[in-house]
């Protein structure tokens, strides 16, 4: 692969280098503008991390599809949008179908950690009665932005204002256990998610901020999916600063059973990063259109 442009809203990245910005193996310079990134060059694949909304993504990257560049994207929304926004993911995949181009939307949770994996670990089995899936994330050990995200330092009564506003969450959790649920061939009546605060016992500093006892040091999130009544999946994150025995765990009731855990859990910056960038041979070879990672990951039980 060789980098050919950069795109980027920050006035003070603007200008500089690949290398000076992000200590890449590049000396392209960052640009302000798609148009300005490709003067000149050929490009096939856009990797594209900037928010977590699908429709904002959308916007951002539809300049690069209608030319018949592929994307992909590690928006959370984006991973699964077929059943949370499936008016705007038939509107991506026509343009995308319409250009060649393929869209993903990958990362490592969601597009990894709380879907693909289980899925694959289902392989095995001959049946499956139900999957349960935990991750828990140190977000003290994560960049600045995840930890406001998770509504490090709030007070109780901000946490659930910002939560009611849907500003304050893990975004992508429905996503992962919709894919799931598409993947396995299940159906259900219900799907619930409940959304709580993680509240600090003693001082936590991160470096980034400083949570008081009493506020809230993150979140925990947990959805769960019924069928007449009998819980057939649930997903159980808490993502909060000074979490203790940071880990990934997949349970499978099936025949046989699987049980596998993923002591420290994935480091999700870093397995984000590398998702993304393994992912772009895989979308070159599929059809054109908005992808999934259930087009990527085709072993799992039926």
């Amino acid at each position: 692969m060789k980098i050919v442009g950069a795109v980027d809203v920050d006035h003070a990245k603007i200008g500089r280098s690949l290398r000076d910005v992000a200590g890449a193996e590049s000396d392209v310079l960052v640009t302000p503008s798609l148009d300005e990134a490709l003067l000149g060059e050929e490009a096939h694949v856009l990797l594209h991390s900037t928010t977590s909304s699908a429709r904002a993504a959308w916007e951002q990257m539809a300049p690069a599809v209608t030319r018949g560049i592929s994307v992909v994207s590690t928006c959370e929304e984006l991973s699964y949008p077929w059943r949370t926004q499936a008016g705007l993911a038939g509107e991506i995949d026509e343009a995308a179908r319409k250009s060649g181009a393929r869209v993903l939307g990958t990362g490592v949770n969601p597009g990894y950690s709380m879907d693909a994996l289980p899925l694959v670990l289902t392989s095995p089995c001959q049946s499956v009665r139900r999957v349960e899936l935990e991750r828990v994330v140190d977000a003290g050990a994560r960049r600045g932005p995840l930890q406001r995200k998770v509504g490090a330092g709030l007070t109780v009564a901000a946490f659930d204002q910002l939560v009611q506003e849907g500003r304050v969450r893990h975004v992508g959790l429905a996503e992962s256990a919709w894919m799931l649920l598409d993947g396995l061939g299940w159906e259900v009546d219900e799907v619930e998610e409940i959304v709580e605060p993680v509240l600090a016992e003693a001082e936590i500093a991160t470096g980034m901020l400083t949570v008081e006892p009493g506020r809230v040091a993150g979140v925990r999130q947990t959805l769960r999916a019924l069928c007449r009544g009998e819980e057939l999946l649930r997903l159980r994150l808490a993502m909060y600063v000074g979490a203790e025995s940071p880990r990934d765990r997949v349970r499978v009731w099936g025949v046989p059973d699987v049980d596998v855990t993923v002591s420290g859990g994935i480091h999700g910056d870093r397995a984000t990063a590398a998702m993304a960038l393994n992912c772009v041979s895989g979308i070159l070879e599929r059809p054109a259109g908005l992808l999934t990672m259930l087009d990527l990951v085709g072993l799992r039980a039926r």
